[in-house]
């Protein structure tokens, strides 16, 4: 009998730099690419049709840039507890990972209701109503470009809303007890790309 060790025929597979990540997260991490081009999209086309209005009008005198920044730290306090809730799951406390995606949700919801309040606030203002293809005060581009950038985030953040309540009901019923939160980590890539998209849209379509 022969002492020699043979070879595997499945030699170990060489670390690359996906090898710690889950198909989950690579998947997460694709679709977030892709999704980011078409945020990026959304806002070059928004700066070349400002760019080319010289009659294009301040952002400040019509839209509700205090309101929305009130929404933009919600939104950032919400990203925080997603943190949080995550943390608590790694350290096996369903109970407090709950209750912190609870404030996440929370927080998605208050965000929602203030840009529902904002639209129909800029729909019937006296004078400047804007809507989807025509703004009084102005050049109708300035109100469709506003409402399909912030428009589209806002349906991120209700995707990310009903997310979160299904991994909530989820760490409810004790799926993540044994602190393997990988698919809570998921989650927290989708709502902390939300978060970041919001503040360069805040930043582009309220305040430059």
């Amino acid at each position: 009998m022969s002492g020699t060790v043979t070879a595997s025929k499945n030699p170990a597979r060489k670390p690359d730099m996906f090898n710690m990540a889950s198909h989950g997260k690579v998947g997460m991490w694709m679709f977030l690419a892709t999704d980011a081009l078409t945020f990026s999209g959304f806002l070059i086309g928004y700066a070349v049709l400002r760019a080319r209005n010289p009659h294009w009008p301040d952002p400040e005198q019509f839209l509700g840039v205090a309101l929305s920044a009130i929404a933009t730290t919600i939104l950032i306090v919400s990203s925080v507890t997603m943190v949080v809730a995550q943390a608590y799951g790694e350290n096996k406390q369903p109970k407090m990972m709950a209750r912190y995606l609870g404030f996440t949700i929370l927080g998605g919801i208050i965000f929602l209701g203030i840009q529902a309040y904002e639209y129909s606030h800029l729909s019937h203002v006296v004078g400047q109503a804007m809507t989807f293809n025509d703004f009084e005060a102005g050049p109708p581009q300035f109100a469709s470009t506003f409402y399909m950038v912030t428009g589209f985030h806002g349906l991120h953040v209700l995707s990310g809303v009903i997310y979160l309540i299904i991994m909530f009901f989820r760490t409810l019923a004790g799926k993540y007890d044994n602190g393997d939160v990988n698919e809570i980590e998921i989650l927290g890539l989708f709502w902390h790309f939300v978060d970041l998209v919001w503040i360069l849209v805040f930043t582009f379509i309220y305040l430059i």
